[in-house]
């Protein structure tokens, strides 16, 4: 028999998401309040001549979005991994492919 951890998965799962949601929602509050920039106004001629405020608004506003749901996303991972059994255990199988049969 083996055993195999389901529970952790969704923990790990849930981390990840967590983690990168929370960097572009803090990315976005920077942007959308504290004058945050893109980058194409170190190479342009004059500031917001390629991207508009308007545009970085709304990109901004999009990143805040994104970072937020995959957040939700996160919470709901460790709310149903709550639901799944720590391990199972099955029946150890043997390699479906052999190179030296």
């Amino acid at each position: 028999m083996e055993k195999i951890k389901i529970r952790g998965l969704a923990r790990v799962g849930a981390w990840i998401l967590g983690l990168w949601g929370g960097l572009v929602a803090c990315k976005a509050v920077y942007d959308l309040f504290f004058g945050g920039e893109p980058e194409a106004n170190l190479y342009a001629p004059q500031k917001w001549a390629f991207v508009t405020q308007e545009q970085w608004r709304r990109y901004a506003g999009f990143e805040l979005v994104y970072g937020l749901s995959l957040l939700a996303l996160a919470w709901y991972l460790i709310k149903l991994g709550r639901l799944l059994p720590v391990t199972i255990s099955r029946a150890k199988r043997g390699p479906e492919f052999s190179l030296f049969d």
